[in-house]
């Protein structure tokens, strides 16, 4: 057996437009976050499954987001999990199995220290593995960024596979 690690990023901005801020609810690692702006996306922007995707993507070198997630989009699936799904099976047929997932959020709101252990176990039972197997640390970035100043979400995943 051998084991791959890949890195995939994903960001979105807050929608800034009053009138739309509140059309789609803000979907996080799988978790609602209510009475929060939605993030600008085709699909419900949620910027943790596009990052865990997008480091599927660095594993099996099929992108899902953009050409295929776009395709979905158009097709009426907004869902990220169902892109996420797409990008987990590529891995499977190439032979692979996820042993772990780690994610970093840089965000100045919302709050996530309470709501990473339900993040946790939204992403266990998405990805298929142990609650315990999936890692998400969050910081403010102390501002320095756009992220870091509430105008959006930046995400960093990484995967560890097995094959």
């Amino acid at each position: 057996m051998s084991q791959r690690f890949a890195i995939g990023q994903d960001s979105h901005s807050f929608e800034r437009d009053p009138e739309k801020q509140f059309t789609k609810p803000l979907i996080l690692g799988g978790i609602l976050f209510d009475g929060m702006p939605c993030l600008v996306a085709n699909s419900d922007g949620d910027v943790v499954l596009h990052a865990i995707t997008n480091s599927i993507s660095g594993i099996t070198c099929k992108n899902i987001l953009g050409g295929k997630a776009d395709e979905m989009c158009r097709e009426g699936v907004t869902d990220s999990r169902e892109y996420l799904k797409v990008a987990l099976n590529d891995l499977v047929t190439a032979g692979g199995r996820l042993i772990s997932v780690s994610v970093s959020i840089e965000a100045a709101r919302p709050k996530f220290f309470a709501r990473i252990p339900e993040m946790r176990d939204s992403l266990g039972t998405i990805l298929g593995i142990s609650p315990d197997m999936c890692g998400i640390t969050a910081t403010s970035g102390e501002g320095l960024t756009a992220f870091g100043r509430g105008e959006g979400i930046a995400v960093f995943a990484a995967v560890t596979v097995e094959f």
